[in-house]
């Protein structure tokens, strides 16, 4: 038989090529991974021979090299697997009749396991193009030299760990296909079930979406029955016309709708809106009606997403792609990014239409819905429509499309170059990978002569508006990271997935609420977790990374730690002359990664620092280039002016309790609205906290009752003394 490598194949090759045994029965080896934390205690560990009923077990991964592919005789017998995980009996038993099959049952295994997968190597019966053998490998399979460490791998620079896990199937004359050979040992630790959905292979699996959605999906939503208990009363609605409020709801006879909406799902949603906002006192939604009197758009939002928004509100990603198969509307989220890199909710939009009307009347309520705040940055799909309501609307914020969206287009309208590496490289540089405006249209230049492109007519278009979408032209303008990739990969996931499965208006919102609610409680979950422990640091000694232990939460110190080390154990420098006693200038270089050069400009006086690749004005966090100079002159803490509030353990306490921040407090107390603000986010969190809790509700209520106490005591002696003094 003739081996090939398969698409997605290990660039070391896979591993040495493995066959079955002579009797052709499944051989399973379970070893002793990270997350099982136990040895096999299987007798034959190492041994090639394989009994009748039983599993090979070893721990060895130098037997897969001992074994090659052949043509050896079909059998219908199969090994039972002993000390396997859940989920593998499934994998050993399923039979299958395709390659995509195959791939996609693996890629399933792997995502209830925690790991991602690739294709690897496949033999042909001999004389024929028909597959006789196929392999898939963790994705960890093998050692890739070189590779570039990135925002979005920062946690995990080495992609590769030479992991032995695989699969492979073999095909019978019947067109089955069948295991016959498991590795299920790991060398790296697997994704914990909240991260799974991020794994690459999991993208295109229903089961790689959000739990709490496939339980609505799959587990049959049904709306909460106080909904059937509430009457239809009067609720906000706002005219197109000149956004005036109305005092009751417009008959739904004259909906502006398609005819797939009916009146009774109109009255669901606007029911389940009501029992939300009767529920949450800080829950805000809003209605559109045009001069006929029809709806056309809702937008919602909950209280905590209001508290989000005051704290993280700098970056927002808006997505209008999403559109429901069955109403023909848009579901039209605004997302965030907290404190621990984590998506939050802002809020939510179902919209009739994509026109500059809908949009001006959304984002419009959506800033009445956040106290009129406007963010620095907004990133959107490219729509010109949607780009002109953002600048009636958000005239100072700066208005950016996702490289994202950018990506997935490209593959439609590029066509066979995007499997191009070559063509890829260049594209990525020219949106992330320059450092100046001439380097970008050098690179630019190049990629349309080499590609023969200059003709096409999306990338030109593309170049105009290249001041949204480069890096190299933004690189004073905050982004948090909001485009980190798997992020963006598994929010559109979950989104498609509402749209796509779910068919009732009220039954998408309720789903949407039940994502933010999930977000909610995994964000709750990190505080808890960095309240209670440090973060573990590599270098155990180092004053400035024990300081950004203490002050960032542990998602952002890991990305701080990548930065350190890279700055302090992998950059060169020359410090060039400059005037003043504390003033210096550094030339930096990163070891291994060309000759680009970063200047450093740091003045001791002021703790101030000024770096020329601006990532503390696109990140927020220090530059490995900025933390080398300060090693350099021996500054053992972070400048108070580099700490980001928006990134640290105490990031809403300012929100909570303005008092610890002497701005913040001034504020509340010059303008009463700004108080009333403060003081009902305040509460508004420490009612949530205490929810689920009988001896924090207790608390709660005796807090409150001594604080009514010490008010009403203060009002009646200022009432006796106005009485004392008028007589």
């Amino acid at each position: 038989m003739v081996n090939t490598d398969g698409e997605g194949g290990s660039e070391s090759g896979g591993g040495d090529p493995m066959c079955v045994d002579d009797n052709a029965n499944v051989v399973v080896e379970v070893g002793v991974g990270v997350d099982q934390g136990v040895g096999s205690q299987h007798d034959d560990v190492g041994s090639d021979r394989v009994m009748e009923g039983q599993a090979v077990v070893s721990n060895s991964a130098d037997e897969m090299g001992r074994r090659g592919y052949g043509d050896e005789a079909e059998t219908e017998e199969a090994t039972t697997v002993h000390g396997s995980k859940e989920g593998t009996e499934e994998l050993l038993r399923k039979v299958v009749y395709r390659e995509e099959e195959a791939y996609k049952l693996y890629c399933d295994y792997g995502h209830r396991m925690g790991f991602s997968i690739r294709k690897g190597k496949q033999s042909y019966f001999t004389g024929t193009k028909r597959i006789r053998t196929k392999d898939y490998f963790c994705s960890k399979e093998g050692l890739k030299e070189g590779e570039k460490l990135t925002d979005a791998n920062f946690n995990d620079p080495h992609t590769r760990t030479n992991c032995k896990a695989m699969v492979r199937f073999r095909v019978n004359g019947q067109g089955e296909w069948k295991v016959i050979r498991l590795v299920s040992d790991h060398n790296h630790n697997l994704a914990r079930p909240e991260e799974r959905h991020l794994l690459r292979s999991a993208r295109s699996l229903i089961a790689g979406r959000s739990s709490s959605v496939e339980a609505m999906l799959y587990g049959g939503y049904q709306a909460p029955g106080a909904l059937s208990r509430i009457t239809l009363g009067s609720t906000d609605v706002t005219n197109n016309a000149d956004t005036s409020k109305q005092d009751s709801l417009p008959c739904y006879s004259s909906m502006a709708r398609s005819p797939a909406i009916g009146n009774g799902d109109l009255q669901s949603l606007v029911r389940h809106l009501k029992s939300r906002a009767n529920e949450d006192g800080m829950f805000y939604w809003d209605v559109q009606i045009d001069r006929g009197g029809r709806m056309t758009n809702f937008f919602w939002r909950d209280g905590r997403s209001r508290i989000d928004f005051d704290c993280f509100g700098d970056v927002v990603v808006f997505d209008s792609t999403y559109r429901l198969n069955k109403h023909n509307l848009i579901c039209a989220p605004f997302v965030g990014v907290n404190h621990h890199w984590q998506s939050t909710m802002y809020g939510c939009a179902l919209l009739a239409d994509e026109s500059m009307s809908s949009f001006v009347w959304l984002f419009k309520s959506f800033l009445e819905a956040m106290g009129n705040r406007h963010p620095r940055s907004i990133f959107t799909n490219q729509d010109q429509v949607l780009s002109k309501a953002i600048e009636e609307v958000f005239p100072n914020t700066c208005h950016r499309i996702s490289r994202w969206h950018i990506q997935k287009n490209a593959a439609s309208r590029l066509g066979a170059l995007n499997g191009s590496k070559a063509f890829n490289k260049l594209f990525a540089k020219c949106m992330q990978g320059c450092d100046s405006e001439a380097e970008f249209e050098e690179t630019w230049s190049e990629m349309l002569s080499v590609f023969k492109l200059e003709d096409n007519k999306w990338l030109k278009k593309l170049y105009k508006l290249k001041q949204k979408w480069c890096s190299a032209l933004n690189k004073h303008i905050f982004d948090g990271g909001v485009e980190y990739e798997p992020q963006c990969d598994s929010l559109s996931n979950i989104f498609n997935c509402i749209a796509d499965k779910l068919t009732s208006l009220s039954s998408i919102v309720a789903a949407v609420d039940k994502l933010t609610e999930d977000w909610h409680e995994k964000e709750f979950d990190e505080d808890m977790r960095c309240s209670q422990k440090p973060p573990a640091c590599i270098i155990k000694h180092s004053d400035i990374l024990n300081h950004a232990a203490k002050v960032y939460t542990h998602r952002i110190y890991k990305l701080f730690e990548t930065y350190f080390l890279d700055g302090c154990g992998a950059t060169k420098f020359k410090e060039l002359h400059c005037e003043g006693n504390n003033r210096y200038q550094f030339e930096m270089t990163m070891q291994g990664r060309g000759s680009r050069v970063c200047t450093v400009n740091f003045d001791m006086t002021t703790m101030q620092l000024d770096c020329s690749c601006s990532k503390f004005e696109t990140m927020g966090l220090l530059c490995p280039h900025s933390l080398k100079a300060l090693s350099i002159k021996n500054v053992c803490s972070i400048p108070e002016t580099y700490i980001l509030k928006r990134w640290t353990k105490g990031a809403k306490k300012w929100v909570f309790n303005p008092k610890q921040y002497e701005s913040s407090y001034q504020e509340c107390m010059d303008d009463e609205a700004a108080y009333c603000n403060h003081v009902m986010c305040y509460a508004y969190d420490l009612v949530t906290k205490s929810q689920g809790h009988e001896e924090l509700r207790k608390s709660l209520w005796e807090t409150l009752e001594s604080g009514e106490k010490e008010l009403e005591k203060y009002l009646e002696n200022v009432t006796q003394y106005a009485l004392s003094y008028a007589t």
